[in-house]
């Protein structure tokens, strides 16, 4: 990290908005690819005719603006998915070291980048894949320490609370309502997530994330008429949401105490 605090304020939040728009073109790819089983790692090719994309087609944001969106084989229409998730990895990490400049910020980037692919892959397919919950836990334990100053037993606790308190929850639902009320990911997400935070940010993380789901359930039902007993919350978009948000309020909101 040494090398990153080095850089001066206007070159890091630079440096680091162009990592998220390379780590964001992968991402694209990833939430694309995963759930219908293509490989991840194969070469970039047009969604339509399947021509093989070369070295300039793939050149995040640029490319899609020099191409107007689409395919110079067979001009279709290139999903606008790509350049929306390059841009917001690019706001990901010049946001976080424009707020906070140092190796606290680029860890808030990279917990941003971390958390985005599973807050898109539940917002897509309420999918939480366990691998990307465990990468996101074990980088937390090993590097989060001085995003908000915790300590390592501070985001174990952290870890443990996390999960135990989402699982208690969707235990206490499912023996009530004789149903499923949260996906199985849901309580890994939070562990995970509390191996960044530490247990003390925790509550306010669950908290800013059940009040956004409230909200959207509301205004779900309000435009579909769907009973908001039925319908399906993506926890994990608002969990994802909350969590990023917690980093820079939880110091603002402990400092006042």
């Amino acid at each position: 990290m040494t090398i990153l605090d080095a850089l001066p304020f206007g070159t890091g939040v630079v440096f680091a908005a162009l990592i998220g728009l390379v780590l964001g073109s992968f991402i694209a790819t990833l939430v694309l690819r995963w759930p219908a089983g293509r490989s991840v790692l194969g070469r970039s090719q047009c969604d339509v005719c399947a021509r093989p994309l070369g070295a300039l087609e793939l050149v995040p944001l640029l490319s899609t603006l020099a191409s107007r969106g689409r395919c110079r084989t067979c001009d279709s229409a290139i999903d606008p998915f790509h350049w929306r998730v390059e841009l917001g990895a690019a706001l990901i990490g010049a946001g976080a070291l424009a707020l906070m400049p140092g190796t606290a910020g680029w860890l808030w980037a990279l917990f941003g980048w971390l958390l985005l692919p599973l807050a898109l892959l539940d917002a897509r397919h309420f999918w939480l894949p366990d691998r990307l919950n465990l990468l996101l836990g074990i980088a937390g334990l090993l590097v989060a320490g001085p995003m908000l100053g915790t300590s390592l037993i501070d985001r174990w606790i952290g870890a443990l609370a996390g999960g135990l308190i989402l699982a208690l929850i969707a235990w206490t639902y499912r023996r009530a309502r004789g149903a499923e009320g949260m996906g199985g990911g849901d309580p890994k997400l939070v562990a995970a997530i509390g191996a960044w935070l530490g247990w003390q940010a925790l509550p306010l993380m669950l908290l800013l994330a059940s009040v956004g789901g409230i909200i959207w359930a509301l205004i779900a039902q309000r435009k579909r008429g769907q009973p908001l007993a039925e319908r399906r919350v993506p926890f994990g978009v608002f969990a994802c949401t909350a969590a990023f948000a917690t980093v820079p309020l939880w110091p603002l909101l402990s400092a006042r105490q």
